[in-house]
């Protein structure tokens, strides 16, 4: 559904992703961990083409995506789940739902509603529809941000750090609803520093630093034989904490 092909990217002189490549298959769920400044963010932003890549090539399901072709290929295939929900605040929660498919994929208003409705019962928040986002908690936007994300219907989902802006206590109710996904045929893309979520929920493990894939593998190898000795020094961190 996805590859990346010897993917680098430049902001100015300095060079964040390099020669990357990378695949996922059609309902896959991959987890992308590592340090911050690693690349983990710009890798996800490259596959939907929110970040162009300075060299490489990116596919989504058998299509290269250029400039040109970037908006209707990524309308058709994929979704985006932020750390910043990115909700319209003047907007209901009904209406930030409805809005891409009464506009973008030409549903009615009706078939727009009935949509909205399902996933808001997906997430569990059926009774926001008529509120405005800001007077929900951020674990709330959260998952209004992820039933927006099912409202396009795409079988592509991509999350980056969609935990890294919540109160540690609304982090789980989150999680809850993106492990309830995973039990689906979406394919999901996740960059997280969650790492029970990664082990419970992941086909496979890619650990970034320093703007390349240092290593991959299953969860059960990853987080009980990691081979580079720099994953071991991070997990080593990371589930000590």
């Amino acid at each position: 559904m996805i590859r990346l092909e010897h993917v680098n990217k430049f902001f100015g002189e300095l060079h964040v992703l390099k020669d990357v490549s990378l695949t996922v298959a059609e309902g896959e769920k991959l987890v992308i961990i590592g340090p911050s400044g690693s690349g983990k963010s710009t890798t996800v932003r490259c596959m939907n083409f929110l970040e162009e890549p300075t060299s490489g090539k990116v596919f989504i399901n058998g299509t290269e995506l250029t400039a040109r072709n970037k908006t209707k290929v990524v309308r058709e295939n994929l979704s985006m789940v932020f750390q910043s929900f990115n909700l319209y605040p003047h907007m209901t929660v009904l209406r930030n739902l409805t809005l891409a498919p009464t506009k973008l994929h030409g549903k009615s208003k009706a078939q727009a509603e009935e949509l909205a409705y399902h996933y808001l019962d997906v997430v569990g928040l059926r009774d926001k529809a008529h509120v405005y986002p800001t007077t929900l908690s951020g674990g709330q936007q959260q998952r209004i941000a992820i039933a927006r994300a099912l409202c396009a219907e795409t079988k592509i989902i991509l999350f980056d750090e969609p935990t890294s802006a919540l109160d540690p206590e609304t982090i789980q109710e989150v999680l809850d609803v993106m492990i309830r996904l995973a039990g689906e045929k979406i394919t999901m893309v996740v960059v997280t520093h969650e790492m029970g979520f990664a082990r419970q929920v992941a086909d496979r493990v890619v650990f970034m630093d320093g703007g390349q894939i240092i290593e991959e593998g299953t969860p059960e190898h990853f987080f009980t034989h990691p081979e580079n000795e720099r994953v071991q020094q991070f997990l080593g961190k990371i589930l000590r904490n």
